[in-house]
């Protein structure tokens, strides 16, 4: 699950790990199944809390004429910097005071995708994951390693970087999959600037992207 001067043409957003964000995201009916158009506070704000908290997603539906509103976050980053490539002005729009602009078009595998599912997204970024600093994985039963873009603080409040050390015990992971933390002796990055991001989310909402 997709973010004034955002991300201008090919601009880079560094540092942004462990920076704190949230997302809206308007969901209407694709030929394909339901996509979403996501809408991000970073690097507006930091999703102030005592706004994110009285979001109200039907009304935001209803105001924007979308199937759906989900209310993504609040969120932190763990790349170490961001790199968008955008050949359009940002479409920005405020949120319940909350300004977010558009920053990725997602194809959803349901209204409601399960865990471990995947999702498919047009965001164009590269995200760089620099070495010296942890990251956490998932790895699939074919071998394909996803690592962890951001952790969610939307199922466990409490959920922040050190707990993401002894997360492995707290998932509910398929048969097959495995999760592991590393910390990395050179830069890891993710480009999905020519092709759609493949997503998944843990059971406790947190996000990782396929390592292409």
């Amino acid at each position: 699950m997709a973010d004034s001067d955002v991300f201008n043409d090919d601009m880079v957003n560094d540092d942004v790990f462990d920076k704190r964000y949230g997302e809206v995201l308007l969901i209407t009916a694709g030929e394909d199944g339901p996509e979403a158009t996501v809408y991000c506070s970073f690097p507006l704000n930091d999703c102030p809390a005592h706004l994110w908290d009285r979001l109200d997603a039907e009304a935001i539906a209803k105001e924007y004429g979308a199937v759906a509103a989900l209310l993504n976050g609040p969120r932190h980053w763990l790349m170490s910097s961001i790199e968008k490539v955008r050949d359009t002005a940002p479409d920005t729009r405020a949120f319940g005071g909350i300004a977010m602009a558009r920053q990725a078009r997602v194809k959803l595998s349901s209204m409601n995708p399960a865990p471990y599912s995947v999702n498919r997204v047009d965001r164009r970024t590269v995200f760089h994951f620099d070495a010296g600093r942890p990251i956490f994985e998932l790895i699939d039963p074919q071998g394909q390693r996803w690592v962890m873009q951001t952790y969610s603080q939307a199922v466990d409040a409490e959920m922040n970087l050190d707990g993401l050390t002894r997360l492995a015990s707290r998932l509910t992971l398929p048969e097959g999959w495995s999760y592991e933390t590393r910390t990395l002796t050179e830069r890891l990055s993710v480009d999905t600037t020519t092709r759609e991001a493949h997503v998944t989310q843990d059971n406790f909402a947190n996000s990782y992207s396929l390592e292409w």
